[in-house]
């Protein structure tokens, strides 16, 4: 019984990592119906700039969310304005884009770094934390614990705040949107930046359990997009649920078949959940085609 306890609470830890790294790229493709093909490199830009912040100002790297965060945003709402902003109405170009900025993004930071691993301390690394019998490292619990709070968060703002059901209203339908008088490009920049932000903010949590690589952010894309479909395109509480079911997928998976299986299994589920049930567990019945009938 105990065994199988500490494979759950492996397999919810690791879902939180998923989660948090899938919540932005969620909300990218439910506002925008871009497949952002680079947001693992954003995620991987927030570790760097975690260890550019430990470096230069001696921040702890839980600490350097409040920077890194917000120059994630700002890098995200240019990315959109100036690379995918003028390919509006050709999503295909937009997804060889995201995919081209994902090459460029890894092959200057590993011209930069020479290829060189690094890693971050932080004072909480050598804490634990006890539930039950089981012993839970105090980082990856503030990654779960992150996980939650941003999922919570993001979903008030989008449902209590005015910005937030501008967001709904042009996620729902762009041109009823514009013409009630909703900035729709404005919304699609604000947008992008939130989910680059929240990537950023997914890198500087995950530093201190990761020794960083230009190629780190390949890691945490494929497993987010089989979040995505699996909890719903386009549902933010879908990416969390999603990421949970998919921790724990690998951590079964790995431990009871084979740990060369775990990705075979969590792929295997993917394809019949695409099959079964297209727009996810929590996702609307169509969403996968809103973007298509949009550009019509």
């Amino acid at each position: 019984m105990t065994e199988l306890v500490n494979i759950l609470a492996v397999g919810l830890l690791l879902g939180g990592i998923y989660a948090l790294v899938s919540v932005g790229l969620n909300l990218i493709f439910g506002v925008i119906r871009i497949v952002n093909f680079a947001q693992g490199e954003f995620v991987m830009l927030g570790m760097y700039g975690a260890f550019a912040a430990q470096v230069a100002l001696r921040l702890d790297p839980y600490l350097a969310t409040a920077l890194v965060g917000p120059a994630l945003f700002a890098l995200g709402a240019v990315v959109y304005w100036v690379i995918l902003r003028p390919l509006q109405g050709q999503p295909m170009m937009q997804v060889f884009a995201t995919f081209g900025l994902l090459m460029i993004i890894e092959n200057s930071v590993l011209a930069a770094t020479g290829g060189t691993a690094y890693s971050v301390n932080s004072a909480l690394t050598g804490f634990s934390v006890a539930i039950g019998p089981v012993q839970i490292g105090l980082p990856r619990m503030l990654v779960l614990t992150a996980a939650t709070a941003v999922t919570l968060a993001l979903g008030w703002y989008l449902k209590a705040t005015m910005h937030g059901k501008a967001i709904r209203a042009v996620a729902q339908d762009r041109n009823a949107a514009r013409l009630m008088g909703v900035d729709v490009e404005r919304i699609y920049m604000v947008s992008f930046g939130i989910g680059a932000a929240l990537a950023g903010l997914a890198g500087c949590l995950l530093s201190p359990l990761y020794t960083m690589s230009p190629q780190i952010g390949m890691n945490f894309i494929m497993p987010a997009f089989a979040v995505v479909v699996l909890g719903g395109l386009g549902s933010v509480k879908g990416a969390y649920v999603g990421g949970l079911i998919v921790g724990l997928t690998e951590a079964l998976a790995g431990y009871y078949l084979d740990p060369a299986l775990k990705q075979a299994v969590l792929f295997l589920m993917f394809i019949v959940v695409l099959v079964v049930r297209p727009s996810g567990l929590f996702g609307t019945a169509g969403a996968e085609e809103v973007g298509l009938r949009e550009q019509s």
